[in-house]
């Protein structure tokens, strides 16, 4: 679908929804970088201060370095060192006022200037609604990557659905939720912070939803090209399962996770190694507050597809 043809569809749908509901809630958005990538937070930027309808209260959160030379009106805080993606979005909705928050990847951007107005829009309509998730879309027009679809069966990413997860950098939050639930969990660094929300969130009777009209412009590119990742993605799914999940449900959960990271990593033993040495470590580490979910939250993910074992 060519650009011009995306803003049109959601421009509109947005003008429907508004006047459908007139009284939008406050939107803020809250990008988080590392200084690195000047060109690409200035386009991201750029993306909210285009959008039409409700204003948005833009926050630049500077992890471990010093946010400077941003348009008028942009807020920034400056965190003196790199507490990771968790904490940083945490210090970014602490420092914001919305109703709303929309969490922005410093390399991302929004194609439509009515994603603002359709994102309020939503929110007002379902008090239930805590999360809405994004997609991603590909700017060169590629296929776009699955795993940027929170759910198991990616294939189609044109297909809004219900979900029991979401993309931390091409969300929208509802702020009163977000603070009920406690936020982002800042040992985790990054990896899975979004699903440890996720899961606290649905247990608390709230609803999140892939929208698939709600689009955001990135370069497919996957977590695995960090050197940490692996080691964070095992210490992590022990934190998220010794936190959240009942003790019946974590077992499954860890085996099952044990067993796919082998099947995809047995060619690549060094791969295997970083995976287990954090998987190790989230026994050791300190977890925080364990409020495992209940049964019932349990079925309602079953039923949205995710049965929170995978």
């Amino acid at each position: 679908m060519k650009e011009a043809d995306v803003a049109s569809e959601t421009d509109a749908m947005s003008e429907q929804a508004s006047a459908a509901h007139p009284k939008s809630l406050s939107l803020s958005c809250v990008i988080l970088t590392m200084g690195d990538r000047p060109a690409q937070v200035n386009r991201a930027i750029d993306s909210v201060l285009a959008q039409r309808g409700p204003q948005v209260e833009l926050v630049v959160v500077g992890n471990g370095t010093e946010v400077t030379g941003l348009p008028e009106g942009v807020k920034t805080v400056s965190l003196a060192e790199n507490v990771g993606v968790a904490a940083g979005r945490n210090a970014g909705v602490e420092a914001c006022r919305g109703d709303v928050v929309l969490f922005l990847d410093d390399d991302g951007w929004y194609p439509d200037t009515g994603l603002a107005a359709h994102i309020a829009a939503a929110f007002a309509a379902d008090p239930a609604l805590a999360v809405l998730s994004m997609q991603v879309v590909d700017p060169d027009g590629g296929p776009g990557a699955r795993w940027h679809v929170p759910r198991l069966r990616a294939g189609d990413p044109e297909r809004s659905s219900v979900v029991t997860t979401f993309l931390g950098g091409a969300a929208a939050i509802r702020r009163s939720a977000y603070t009920e639930a406690g936020g982002l969990p800042d040992m985790f660094f990054y990896a899975h912070e979004e699903t440890d929300l996720a899961w606290r969130l649905l247990d608390r009777g709230y609803r999140l939803e892939y929208d698939a009209t709600a689009r955001m412009y990135h370069h497919t590119m996957p977590n695995a090209r960090y050197d940490t990742f692996r080691h964070r993605d095992g210490r992590n799914r022990v934190l998220l399962a010794r936190r959240n999940l009942p003790w019946p449900l974590a077992a499954i959960y860890l085996a099952d996770w044990m067993a796919l990271t082998i099947a995809r990593e047995h060619a690549r033993p060094k791969s295997l190694r970083p995976w287990f040495t954090g998987f190790a470590e989230g026994w050791r580490a300190d977890p925080g507050r364990r409020r495992p979910i209940s049964l019932g939250t349990a079925w309602r993910m079953t039923q949205a597809g995710r049965p929170p074992i995978i």
